[in-house]
């Protein structure tokens, strides 16, 4: 049976891996046969962080995103099954935090895949640490709903559970003005908010 990484990417792409991945995610890239992304793309663009332009030529590249449907699984689980040593990596973090790849992960252990993963950086966790909230109790919520209506309702919701824990969610960055307005609308002045931007970049921002 082969073998399923789970690879850590930095934040932004342009940044060089050596301050922030482990030297054992490059060992583990040189042992790929193969690498599961969000888009050929961007999966490249990792694979050219560690290997040789003609080392990452031959590596085979398939996608998984929101789009993929379920049914596609165990296709992308079959070189591993062959016993083929396959990695996934989203395009900025860790894979699987708030980006698909869950139910790949329970189908390979379901299939008897080893599934390794690594130390990397996660602008979740890293927003949590520089805001100074509570970080003993809190909740992910990934995106909130983005017609008005549903935002708000929601937003009053998690204004409430943060009286008990710290609550933690993410926005494209197109729609973060618009976020910041609503949140302006309807949050109390008592309520702490803290805003975490462009993680472990020259131009990293926390504003609470």
């Amino acid at each position: 049976m082969g073998k399923l990484y789970l690879l850590p990417n930095v934040l932004e792409e342009t940044l060089p891996w050596e301050p922030f991945l482990p030297v054992s995610v490059k060992e583990a890239v040189q042992k790929l046969e193969g690498l599961i992304c969000e888009s050929e793309k961007a999966g490249r663009r990792y694979l050219r962080k560690f290997l040789s332009h003609d080392d990452m030529a031959k590596c085979p590249l398939c996608t998984l995103n929101e789009h993929t449907d379920k049914k596609e699984l165990d296709l992308l689980l079959e070189p591993m099954q062959r016993g083929e040593i396959w990695g996934l990596v989203s395009d900025a973090g860790l894979a699987c935090i708030a980006d698909p790849g869950s139910d790949l992960i329970s189908r390979a252990r379901e299939k008897g895949i080893k599934v390794e993963t690594f130390a990397g950086p996660s602008s979740i966790i890293m927003g949590l640490q520089l805001s100074g909230f509570f970080g003993q109790r809190f909740s992910f919520h990934g995106y909130l709903p983005r017609e008005v209506p549903d935002l708000e309702k929601k937003l009053k919701e998690l204004e409430v559970k943060s009286k008990l824990e710290t609550q933690i969610w993410i926005e494209a960055p197109y729609r973060s003005s618009k976020m910041l307005e609503t949140l302006k609308q309807i949050l109390s002045p008592n309520t702490k908010l803290c805003v975490a931007v462009n993680l472990t970049t020259p131009s990293q921002r926390v504003e609470s």
